[in-house]
């Protein structure tokens, strides 16, 4: 009733090669741990030293970078959720920040592309606009997969929980994987206890693996790689937030159903229609 999951926490930089290489350490390093399943962060395969640097590199989902991490699934034999993969655009000043979903057979079984762009004044930090060379997804998607069915997100979703909402109540998501690249300000702030009430207003499994460290003279990420049960705690944690490195965590499917039937709000919450016609009256 249970599978083994793990979450990595990484610094990726501007060499697509040394990122790969530190990506396979990781997946091996799960597959050994007897996870099936390994989520990496955000910007696992390239983090670039200005921005907009990644739209050099943005490739085809079955270009060659994608192309090198399906195998490494298969070879290894484990499911992979690659978080915040650069995807070329629909012109070559844009991309898409795309949450790829593969099996251990190395097959893409889903992807995401990021709907909310990161178009921040970080108070005592630095601007960011996301929407320059990035274009907003406009789909919400659930994946089957081992640890039941996935919602997938990325990054600044995490601060709308409507697209949660949808994943657990519409998509009938029981696991909410948010890959992430959070800065040190907000990250401090609000990260975890963000984390913590997506877990338990949809009553779902939170795993987010995270950016963690310095990636070079201008960027830095907050780390603290985490997974969360169904009833806000925490179930799995990196030690260090900085390092480089995986942590391992159970999914179990009697929890996720123990939740939801003590404390029934599927059957409670207010449908859509509820709302369109209390806003109208």
């Amino acid at each position: 009733s249970s599978v083994r999951i793990a979450a990595a926490q990484m610094t990726s930089v501007s060499d697509v090669s040394a990122n790969f290489a530190t990506c396979s350490r990781l997946v091996k390093e799960a597959a050994s741990a007897g996870a099936k399943f390994l989520c990496l962060p955000e910007n696992f395969s390239y983090v670039g030293a200005k921005t907009g640097d990644s739209l050099a590199i943005a490739e085809p989902l079955h270009g060659p970078i994608m192309k090198k991490y399906c195998s490494l699934a298969r070879e290894s034999q484990i499911w992979l959720s690659l978080g915040g993969f650069q995807q070329k655009g629909s012109d070559d000043s844009h991309l898409c920040n795309t949450h790829v979903i593969v099996d251990d057979a190395g097959n893409i079984r889903g992807t995401y592309q990021k709907m909310h762009l990161f178009d921040v004044d970080v108070p005592g930090g630095a601007i960011y606009k996301e929407s320059n060379f990035t274009e907003a997804g406009k789909d919400v998607v659930a994946v089957d997969s081992p640890l039941g069915r996935l919602g997938l997100t990325v990054c600044y979703d995490l601060r709308f929980p409507e697209i949660y909402q949808r994943l657990r109540f519409h998509h009938g998501a029981d696991v909410l994987l948010v890959p992430s690249a959070f800065t040190p300000v907000t990250g401090g702030a609000h990260w975890e206890v963000l984390l913590r009430a997506r877990a338990i207003e949809t009553q779902c499994y939170v795993i987010a693996a995270a950016q963690a460290g310095k990636h070079g003279e201008t960027r830095e990420s907050y780390g603290d790689t985490i997974v969360i049960d169904p009833w806000g705690s925490v179930v799995g944690r990196l030690p260090d937030r900085q390092a480089t490195g995986i942590v391992t965590a159970d999914i179990d499917f009697s929890l996720i159903e123990a939740v939801r039937g003590r404390m029934p709000i599927a059957q409670h919450r207010k449908a859509d229609e509820f709302w369109r016609s209390s806003s109208s009256s």
